[in-house]
């Protein structure tokens, strides 16, 4: 994938990853479109403000995904949706492991490519088509800037209990939806290897890419 591709990819994830990360108390009253607009145009000022995270300092972004991002998110249901049937295979170590590394392998991947955002960029939400009722949304949004408008679909669903509200737990980039993406990586990894043979590789992936940063 080109530099620009992943640029906006960096967008996208933090922007989702960072969704729910702030203003907790108002999640629950607060529609998915409007938490989406709010929060991720929010995070986008902040890339723009912070030179370490665009130069792509790795400490300042898992700070930041771990103190506002993660536990605001789904990941573990995004975790086992990429990782498929053998999820439920996975012990309970097995799967804290994976999701560990999932994590790191996101930031890691996408972290060079924050010095490509631009301070012309802008994010539109388009109008949300779904009922009052429904507990499964998707956010369509644009980034907007000097190019082409780059399509970023969010997929949230409301989560139980008081307070708790919308969370996401998938997006799609340019028509590709993330997840998806990396079951077929990890379904090989799986058949051939087990799930072992998976935290195996996304370890040795993951120490690869610390050795490049």
């Amino acid at each position: 994938m080109n530099r620009r591709f992943l640029g906006q990819v960096a967008v996208s994830l933090l922007a989702v990853f960072a969704a729910t990360g702030a203003l907790v108390a108002h999640a629950a009253d607060e529609a998915p479109d409007a938490l989406v607009k709010r929060l991720s145009t929010d995070v986008l000022n902040s890339i723009k403000a912070d030179k370490s995270i665009q130069a792509g300092d790795i400490s300042k972004i898992v700070a930041l995904v771990d103190s506002k991002i993660m536990p605001n998110v789904n990941f573990q249901r995004m975790t086992a949706s990429a990782v498929g049937p053998g999820w439920r295979q996975a012990t309970p170590e097995q799967q804290q492991k994976l999701q560990d590394e999932f994590k790191t392998l996101l930031v890691r991947t996408y972290s060079g490519a924050l010095s490509q955002v631009s301070n012309d960029q802008t994010i539109v939400v388009q109008p949300l088509r779904a009922g009052a009722d429904d507990s499964d949304v998707v956010v369509r949004t644009q980034v907007r800037g000097s190019g082409d408008p780059i399509q970023l679909d969010y997929r949230l669903e409301k989560t139980p209990g008081q307070g708790f509200g919308w969370k996401i737990y998938n997006l799609n980039v340019m028509g590709v939806w993330l997840v998806e993406t990396y079951r077929s990586q990890f379904a090989q990894e799986i058949n051939a290897k087990g799930i072992d043979g998976l935290i195996a590789t996304l370890t040795e992936r993951n120490k690869a890419n610390a050795r490049k940063s």
